[in-house]
């Protein structure tokens, strides 16, 4: 069962878990260390993406109204 999950899974959340210190054991594990990992890198991307949208627009900077106007 374990094999054919990390078979469906995405090559990098599955290397990510292969190579960690401890990597899980057995299928409960397989699952909720896949859904912590999903739900971190769906998380980056919002912030990525946030973040980009805010570079793209120059921050406007009030201009000083002259005195009598």
């Amino acid at each position: 069962m374990i094999k054919e999950f990390k078979r469906e899974m995405s090559r990098a959340i599955r290397r990510k878990l292969m190579e960690a210190e401890k990597s899980p054991t057995n299928i409960e594990q397989w699952y909720k260390h896949v859904t912590n990992l999903d739900r971190h890198w769906r998380e980056s991307k919002r912030e990525e993406k946030r973040l980009r949208g805010r570079k793209e627009t120059s921050p406007q900077i009030p201009r000083q109204r002259e005195e009598g106007q």
